[in-house]
C-alpha cells in the first residue's frame, strides 16, 4: 500500500512540475513577429523587420514591451487595454489598420495563442477615430505577420 501511495504521489508531482514548466514561456507572452513592411505602433514607426513582443511585467497584463529581434534593444514600452475575442486560436493573431494617407499599417491588437483576452494598443483620440474608419485586417500567424497588401 505504501509503495502504491509513493508511486501515485511521485506521478502527481512529476505531472504538476511538467505542467508548470511547459507553460513557462506563456507567462510573459513572448512572441516574435516579422513584418515585411513598416508598421505603426503608438508614438512611432517600426521599420520592416523582426520584433519581440512580450509583457513588461508578468503581474501587469496591460504593459507590453517591443524589442529588436535579439532582445537587446527596447523600441517601446506601451500601455494597452485588454480586448476580447470570442474564440481562442492556436496562432498569434494581430489586427492591422490601413492608414488613410497610405502610410504604414497601424498595429491595433495582438493576441497570444490560446487566449481570448489580448492587447489593444492605445492611440490618441484623433488617431483612434481615423483608424476605426480604416479597413482593418485580422491576421492569424505562426511567426510572421505581413503588414498591408
Amino acid at each position: 500500500m505504501n509503495k502504491l501511495y509513493l508511486l501515485v504521489a511521485g506521478a502527481i508531482t512529476c505531472f504538476l512540475f511538467y505542467g508548470v514548466a511547459a507553460h513557462a514561456d506563456e507567462a510573459d507572452q513572448y512572441t516574435k513577429l516579422t513584418f515585411s513592411k513598416s508598421v505603426e505602433i503608438p508614438g512611432q514607426i517600426l521599420p520592416a523587420g523582426t520584433y519581440i513582443f512580450k509583457l513588461a511585467n508578468r503581474d501587469d497584463l496591460n504593459m507590453v514591451q517591443i524589442f529588436n529581434a535579439d532582445g537587446t534593444r527596447v523600441y517601446a514600452t506601451l500601455q494597452t487595454n485588454p480586448t476580447e475575442r470570442m474564440e481562442p486560436t492556436g496562432n498569434i493573431t494581430v489586427t492591422l489598420a490601413e492608414q488613410p494617407d497610405g502610410g504604414p499599417a497601424a498595429l491595433l491588437k495582438w493576441f497570444y495563442p490560446g487566449n481570448t483576452i489580448g492587447h489593444e494598443f492605445l492611440y490618441s483620440r484623433q488617431e483612434k477615430q481615423q483608424l476605426a474608419q480604416s479597413r482593418q485586417q485580422t491576421i492569424p500567424v505562426k511567426e510572421t505577420a505581413e503588414s498591408g497588401d
